[in-house]
């Protein structure tokens, strides 16, 4: 750690629905002297926490605007549609988006999937949040298609939820501002990737500690003795009789 760093705490942002858990626990192993602090933020705040200097790093869901970031998309999540118990999608194992047309469909005004046309019919209102939106298709008045971490973060007894594999899907990526790439960003950068800690781009471990006998040697280089030493166990060679 350099000395600019001494004291710092890394700040890593997470939208709903993501679990750091797994990073934040090598960070901890690999790096014990910067604590780590997670900060949960509404997907839609969360490009504006990064760029005012909020959090150092973030997960969010693609799409966002990229202007002044620098992302690595990480993985892609399969959509669910969000339903009551006895609601006739749930007969089924998955759901296709021709089985939703006669239904209303909810659209949080915080939903990141990106719909070149969206299913069913247009529900009566657009709720704020998608924690809303479930509260809604617990009453009845919808259904609801997500990410399904969030419908798991959102489960409730009397809802279930069914894949739909023909809906578009949700990215989950690292980002974080491209003028603050700091070696701590690079440290996270490499966990997530998966590197190891004595990885080119890691940190550089301690020095092993030198053995006496390589003390012995580079003291007598410095000596001006220009002679080798003789490994153990191996005899001088003298002066052959004539």
């Amino acid at each position: 750690m350099t000395d600019g760093e001494t004291g710092r705490v890394f700040r890593l942002a997470y939208v709903p629905g993501v679990t750091p858990a797994k990073w934040v626990n090598v960070w901890t192993e690999r790096i014990p002297d910067v604590p780590i602090t997670l900060v949960a933020v509404p997907a839609a705040e969360v490009v504006g926490l990064l760029r005012d200097g909020g959090a150092d790093a973030a997960f969010v869901r693609l799409p966002i605007d990229r202007d002044g970031l620098s992302v690595i998309p990480l993985y892609v999540e399969t959509t669910v549609v969000v339903a009551p118990k006895d609601h006739a999608v749930t007969a089924a194992d998955e759901v296709a988006l021709t089985d939703l047309t006669d239904d209303e469909v909810l659209h949080p005004l915080d939903d990141t999937i990106e719909w070149p046309v969206r299913p069913g019919l247009p529900a009566f209102t657009r709720p704020d949040t998608t924690a809303n939106a479930v509260e809604l298709v617990a009453a009845g008045t919808g259904l609801l298609l997500v990410p399904q971490s969030l419908a798991r973060l959102h489960h409730r007894r009397d809802l279930t939820y069914r894949p739909v594999p023909e809906a578009p899907q949700s990215q989950v990526a690292l980002a974080w501002p491209k003028d603050a790439t700091t070696e701590l960003v690079e440290d996270f950068i490499g966990i997530v990737r998966g590197r190891t800690a004595n990885s080119s781009r890691g940190r550089t471990p301690a020095a092993p500690a030198e053995k006496p006998a390589q003390r012995q040697a580079q003291k007598s280089a410095k000596n001006g003795s220009g002679r080798r030493p003789v490994p153990a166990g191996r005899k001088r060679k003298g002066n052959r009789p004539r």
